[in-house]
């Protein structure tokens, strides 16, 4: 069994202002996917302010997208007893698939803007993500989020508050997957040119799949719970859609053109 790292959330504190690791991790992620970007932009004909304005839309569409899925899939509730409460961000916290649909929305707009194919800007930007998903993750594990299920392995930890019996670290499982190993694949096969979708139905079918397999060592929200048989959680429900989606752009993507 390890010990869990008593790591302050707080990284910085001047005075009243407090700047917190998982705020650190977005910044983190967007500086990677801009120098990511930047690196590759000569694909698509932009340039490094375009880039920029590219980012700026999808930090848009990460931020009230993540905030408003997760009041729709989450928090429904808790957004219904009080409205304000959608803005309170540190309440609760961010949905990836919420963000998802933000970012998809920000591309289609930055898409038109440049007079590009939507597919073939996500298959742009689907590379850049994992490392901002990675870190997040981390940033979870530090606020001491997204405890795993109860575990006998030698790397379970105890959790701040959950009594003295070890659990996955799944938020570490999830930046492992989500974050390096998702980077490493995309960032390989992305290398060479690939038929327009190939590769934002591979991010889609491997995040699926990821972050499906890491739910059945996590915890379920505790006030939701399970949805069906004792094991089908929410994660679940809203990932398994991802997956057959990512196959389906997949087998698409096989009569598209090569750039």
């Amino acid at each position: 069994m390890l010990n869990y790292p008593a790591i302050d959330p707080v990284a910085i504190s001047l005075g009243p202002l407090a700047i917190h690791w998982y705020g650190l991790m977005y910044v983190v992620g967007f500086v990677a996917a801009w120098w990511l970007g930047c690196r590759r932009a000569s694909r698509l004909g932009l340039t490094r302010d375009d880039i920029g304005d590219l980012l700026f839309y999808a930090a848009l569409g990460v931020v009230l997208g993540g905030r408003l899925g997760y009041a729709l899939f989450y928090g429904m509730d808790r957004w219904l007893e009080n409205p304000l409460w959608i803005v309170q961000v540190w309440d609760g916290g961010m949905s990836f698939h919420g963000g998802l649909i933000g970012v998809l929305l920000a591309a289609w707009l930055f898409a038109r803007k440049k007079g590009l194919a939507f597919f073939t800007l996500t298959d742009f930007i689907a590379p850049l993500v994992p490392i901002g998903l990675g870190a997040g993750r981390i940033g979870n594990f530090i606020n001491g989020e997204l405890p795993g299920r109860v575990t006998s392995l030698p790397w379970g930890m105890p959790f701040p508050g959950m009594g003295p019996e070890p659990r996955h670290p799944s938020a570490l499982y999830e930046a492992l997957l989500e974050g390096l190993v998702l980077f490493v694949v995309l960032w390989w096969v992305s290398a060479q040119p690939r038929a327009r979708g190939l590769i934002s139905g591979l991010f889609l079918a491997l995040y699926g799949l990821f972050r499906f397999s890491v739910e059945f060592v996590r915890l379920p929200d505790a006030h939701i719970g399970f949805i069906a048989f004792g094991w089908v959680t929410m994660g679940m429900l809203l990932t398994l859609p991802m997956i057959l989606a990512g196959a389906a752009l997949m087998l698409w993507s096989r009569r598209q053109p090569t750039p």
